[in-house]
């Protein structure tokens, strides 16, 4: 399988996981557009869609740099029309960009309520849907979303209700689009990982450089995003996959090259569910 000649459209992919994907796609000779809201560097955060669209250009893809605001109608319409005039059509969407805050209830502000729900939730709905009529003329099509199983627990909303409702919106949307298109054999799927994951965001908002040191790099849901897109899109679909028992699955055996620190236990991420067994090596 190969992704040469494959257009991507990757939402949040000026950095972290939605750049990793990129550039394993990229290494194929993928067309990967980069579709997010960082121009100028950030103080916090690095990269911009312009430095993103040289790595991927350095790493053997074609890339197109679009600043696109997945709250924003007419962006994201706009983006999408560009990338498929660009590249001449449109194989695979990642629902990437997402916004977080573990704040309980009455700490949350209703604007970062909003927030999160408007790129979470409504940014993967209206990605997805603008990107249908284009992804029923591709060859095998896929739409993955970087988003949770459904495993509907207390613990997993109480500490943290807005950003929980977010992001299960996100994978409510992967139960009804996989429904909904499936005739139309394009795939929707779920990738979550196991662990943390050594990303700005992680670094910025969960704790600092303890938490990098304990968790996995992007590269594990890069190369579990690249094993999805092998899939049959008529035959992989409506599924929620955590990174290392999917890539175990596909043969996969060796996972301490994802980690940061060997020597640091993993520290483990919101929303596995209790009865996901990790692959023996991550034990």
């Amino acid at each position: 399988m190969t992704l040469q000649g494959k257009t991507l459209f990757i939402t949040g992919a000026s950095r972290g996981i939605g750049l990793a994907i990129g550039l394993r796609a990229a290494r194929d000779g993928a067309n990967v557009v980069i579709a997010a809201k960082t121009a100028e560097p950030h103080p916090k955060l690095p990269g911009t869609i312009y430095t993103a669209a040289k790595e991927i250009e350095a790493a053997g893809g074609n890339a197109l740099p679009l600043l696109v605001d997945v709250r924003d109608e007419e962006a994201v319409k706009g983006a999408i029309a560009a990338a498929v005039e660009k590249f001449g059509g449109l194989d695979i969407v990642v629902n990437n960009a997402s916004a977080i805050s573990l704040t309980n209830t009455p700490q949350t502000e209703m604007k970062r309520f909003d927030l999160m729900h408007q790129i979470n939730t409504r940014g993967t709905y209206m990605v997805s849907k603008y990107a249908i009529p284009h992804l029923e003329k591709a060859e095998n099509p896929h739409i993955l979303m970087l988003s949770p199983p459904l495993d509907i627990k207390e613990k997993w909303f109480a500490p943290h209700l807005a950003y929980s409702l977010a992001k299960y919106g996100m994978s409510l949307c992967v139960l009804g689009l996989a429904g909904e298109l499936r005739a139309k054999g394009i795939a929707v799927n779920a990738l979550w990982p196991r662990t943390t994951i050594a990303t700005s965001a992680v670094q910025n908002l969960l704790g600092g450089d303890s938490i990098v040191q304990a968790s996995r790099t992007p590269e594990i849901l890069a190369d579990a995003a690249y094993a999805v897109f092998a899939k049959p899109s008529r035959a992989f679909t409506g599924h929620f996959l955590i990174d290392d028992t999917f890539l175990a699955g596909e043969g996969v055996t060796d996972f301490e090259r994802y980690r940061v620190d060997p020597s640091v236990p993993l520290m483990p991420d919101f929303f596995v569910p209790d009865d996901s067994t990790p692959p023996s090596q991550t034990s």
